[in-house]
């Protein structure tokens, strides 16, 4: 899956670059944020399509039980800490970078907040640290399942309901598709909270 992911983001970087300095050529057609969207409702709704198909999925929804929030908010914890160690390594402000880390890989939603919160550098910052998080899951994903199959999830963040979830489907297995959207979508609900409330911090 990999081999025709990376192309195709690379494909959509040389598109973007040509687009942005050649005149907007695409500004008015298909290949802009509505092909992103419905991409994406597609993707979920194949997702979905798996997860009403597998008829044993509710039933190991109903056997987790509370127990399938451990997974997000271990990961929301450690996206937060380790944000602030890095921070503490690279002479940032602890608050600033644990701020930019409690997106999530949310690098849409970062982004933009960080930028209204800190300025402009540390909104770069919070939007190329949430890509580059979501990036390394896809690529990294078929390695990480070897230490722990779970470890994709954390790594996906937010992402793990969307965009990261077919590779974690694809190489740590359907039974953790439940796991993986689950816990993409807690965090993707908590990333606006988390940012504010860390950021005031400050």
């Amino acid at each position: 899956m990999i081999k025709y992911i990376l192309p195709a983001l690379f494909a959509g970087i040389v598109v973007g670059y040509v687009n942005n300095n050649y005149g907007n050529v695409f500004a008015n057609v298909w290949i802009s944020d509505y092909a992103f969207i419905a991409s994406l409702i597609l993707l979920l709704f194949v997702m979905g399509l798996a997860f009403g198909i597998d008829k044993e999925s509710i039933t190991k929804l109903r056997q987790t039980g509370p127990r399938i929030l451990i997974i997000p908010f271990s990961t929301a914890l450690g996206s937060i800490c380790a944000g602030a160690i890095g921070g503490l390594i690279l002479g940032i402000s602890p608050i600033a970078s644990a701020t930019v880390s409690a997106g999530y890989g949310w690098y849409t939603l970062a982004g933009p907040m960080v930028w209204q919160i800190f300025g402009a550098e540390l909104g770069a910052l919070g939007f190329a640290a949430n890509f580059f998080r979501e990036i390394l899951t896809i690529i990294a994903t078929p390695l990480m399942r070897k230490a722990d199959k779970y470890a994709p999830i954390a790594s996906g963040g937010a992402t793990a309901m969307d965009t990261t979830l077919p590779v974690i489907v694809r190489y740590c297995g359907s039974d953790l598709l439940v796991a993986s959207f689950a816990s993409g979508f807690v965090l993707t609900v908590v990333a606006p909270f988390t940012i504010i409330a860390i950021a005031s911090l400050r």
